[in-house]
């Protein structure tokens, strides 16, 4: 039997379907991520993908905070921010990757850019992708990411092949990667090197095309230490239940 959401006040009910909207403004940025890759701006690109990373960092929150699951409990949702991140997370930087000539020329290019689109596919649609204790299960299909530093740093298509083969096998390994607004362990401390790899993203992206070797070291530390941690506490995990 559906439940009575008429029990909360209606700034509520209001305030839970603006979320969801911010939410789904999630798809419009990924479609102006893909004009603006078709037009050859790139760095508009990704100036658009820091604005669909910032929505998605800050959605869940807001959703919690209003109560949407109780408020409007026949919408959703979950199934939205699939969707949405599979356009920001997948789809527009594979499109970005093609039209930025990243890739391998031919044959060979046309296979590494299905890679992500099937990886992603698959783990997107894992009941388990988000473990109950918040954690995102194999490579949580930061494609966004690989394209940013793809272009950032200038990097070979052969490079960027070799790094999108290696990811997309790692969607099916079952490392538990961390999940930052959501993880116990060293939260604090994980969102403050966060926050700073955020301002790293921009101030590579002034930057551009000459970063800055120090901030390019920054930024990538902070990849060190994210799939680091990750790692450690996947082994840790697995320890505690042999034991």
């Amino acid at each position: 039997m559906p439940a009575d959401t008429t029990t909360f006040p209606l700034r509520l009910r209001l305030a839970g379907g603006l979320v969801h909207l911010y939410t789904a403004l999630g798809t419009v940025v990924a479609l102006l991520i893909v004009l603006a890759a078709v037009e050859g701006e790139a760095v508009t690109a990704l100036w658009l993908f820091f604005a669909a990373l910032f929505i998605d960092g800050t959605d869940g929150m807001l959703a919690r905070r209003f109560r949407v699951k109780e408020t409007i409990p026949w919408f959703d949702g979950a199934l939205l921010d699939n969707i949405v991140d599979y356009l920001t997370y997948v789809f527009a930087p594979v499109v970005l990757l093609w039209t930025t000539g990243s890739l391998p020329d031919g044959p060979l290019g046309w296979v590494v850019a299905a890679l992500p689109l099937l990886a992603s596919s698959y783990q997107f649609c894992r009941v388990d992708a988000k473990t109950d204790d918040h954690f995102f299960l194999g490579f949580p299909s930061y494609w966004n990411v690989v394209a940013f530093y793809a272009i950032v740093l200038d990097l070979a298509p052969a490079a960027v092949a070799a790094v999108v083969v290696v990811c997309a096998v790692l969607v099916f390994v079952p490392v538990r990667y961390l999940y930052p607004s959501r993880m116990t362990s060293l939260q604090g401390l994980t969102l403050a090197l966060t926050a700073v790899w955020g301002v790293t993203y921009v101030v590579l992206l002034l930057q551009f095309p000459d970063p800055h070797p120090l901030v390019v070291a920054v930024s990538l530390g902070y990849l060190v230490y994210y799939v680091a941690l990750s790692g450690y506490l996947t082994m840790r995990g697995r320890s505690a239940q042999r034991g």
